[in-house]
């Protein structure tokens, strides 16, 4: 069995949506790889004395559409190939959302859970100043991903601000909001999926106030689905899990308690009146709505069969690998796929970069109001979509954003 390859994964994503799309060869390819990528070394001063030398990327996809923009991984199984793929999936999630940003990713090899604050310190500004030359407002804004927080996007912008001589909050988003950072922005991926389940739930005829969950992985984004199902919806939330394991509960476990014990133990396990369950289990959970919110390609040919969620809602990047996708819809699953339903972190990003440059500051009713807006405008476009050249909800969202990115490709004359 060939070992999955994220990049392949989403190169051959385009393909289908270019064939579909009868885009011209040279389109396709174009849109097939990154515009440019750079792969950094970083020299570290550890605590002890020692010195270390980290690898880091900074991917740049495609640019057609407006200033690059994409967060930035701390990781220690980082490859380029993951990189490539994320720094894609973010091109296609802005063009989904309809905001003027194209793609990047960025990651270091690392493991930030070994690192001290101040190690993890010098690792960011030592990443920034490789990178500063090819970032920048109007250029390419990072942003946090995994293990990676508005403390270290601090950091960084400050990093890049000692550079530049001057102060400009808009290089970084997803900040501290004493540093110019938005409200409404630790939530905005969860917040943003529930718009669109909200959407699907309606279309699907599911009271959520009667809905079932579980959801898989417990880090900013699932844990804040979870919390917000229950606060917002009235979910009843069955089970949870992480990278230790996971918890079950049949009558419904509290969200926000079992968030607590994580912060307090480091796992969702051993949670009190509840099961084990292995995370291969809570897939194949019979809930109306699944979140897959932790790494990619978990739901694949093996085990796509035995899914039973009625939704899908993809919080984490590439959780369901291309060949699952035709066994989901064959079985009548509606996949809200990852670049529009977890789209909410970036286009909250975005707000964060429109209120940097006015130097403004929204309130968190009128960030949720407008992601609200953004979020579901976006999902039934791809609905409508899906419809009119039946096909499922993926090939939909890749038709939308894939036409939208080589409409900008060729009405700046690129190509």
């Amino acid at each position: 069995m060939c070992e999955y390859n994220p990049f392949a994964a989403a190169q051959a994503q385009v393909d289908r949506a270019a064939g579909l799309l009868n885009l011209d060869p040279a389109m396709q390819e174009f849109l097939r790889w990154p515009t440019r990528e750079l792969q950094v070394r970083l020299p570290v001063q550890m605590d002890d004395g020692s010195v270390q030398v980290f690898p880091g990327f900074r991917v740049q996809h495609n640019n057609a559409r407006g200033p690059n923009k994409g967060g930035i991984r701390y990781h220690p199984a980082e490859t380029i190939d993951t990189v490539r793929a994320l720094a894609m999936w973010m091109t296609w999630k802005c063009a989904v959302v309809d905001i003027p940003l194209g793609g990047a990713k960025g990651g270091v090899i690392c493991n930030p859970k070994a690192m001290s604050s101040g190690e993890l310190e010098r690792l960011s500004r030592a990443y920034i100043r490789e990178i500063a030359p090819i970032i920048g407002p109007a250029r390419d804004v990072p942003a946090p991903d995994m293990y990676t927080n508005p403390q270290i996007m601090a950091w960084m912008m400050d990093e890049y601000c000692k550079l530049l001589g001057r102060s400009d909050f808009g290089v970084i988003t997803g900040k501290p909001l004493a540093v110019g950072g938005s409200w409404g922005r630790d939530d905005a991926t969860a917040w943003g999926s529930w718009c669109t389940v909200r959407e699907a739930a309606h279309e699907l005829d599911i009271d959520l106030g009667k809905a079932t969950i579980a959801v898989q992985g417990c880090g900013n984004a699932g844990s804040y689905a979870a919390i917000l199902g229950q606060q917002l919806f009235g979910c009843k939330v069955i089970a949870v899990s992480d990278t230790s394991g996971g918890i079950i509960n049949e009558t419904g476990l509290d969200a926000a308690a079992v968030v607590q014990h994580k912060a307090q133990t480091g796992s969702v396990v051993e949670f009190p009146d509840a099961d084990s369950i292995t995370n291969g289990e809570l897939l194949e959970l019979d809930v109306d709505i699944l979140w897959p919110a932790a790494l990619e390609n978990v739901i694949t040919a093996d085990n796509a069969a035995r899914i039973k969620a009625k939704i899908v809602a993809e919080a984490a990047n590439g959780p369901t690998a291309p060949e699952a996708d035709p066994i989901l819809y064959e079985h009548g699953i509606h996949v809200i796929p990852d670049f529009l339903c977890n789209a909410g972190g970036v286009t909250v990003s975005y707000f964060e970069m429109v209120q940097n440059a006015s130097c403004d500051q929204w309130s968190e009713q009128h960030v949720h109001e407008r992601l609200d807006q953004k979020m579901t405008v976006a999902y039934h476009c791809v609905l409508e979509t899906a419809r009119r050249q039946q096909v499922d909800m993926r090939t939909a969202a890749y038709l939308v954003a894939v036409q939208r990115v080589a409409e900008a490709v060729r009405l700046r004359g690129w190509l």
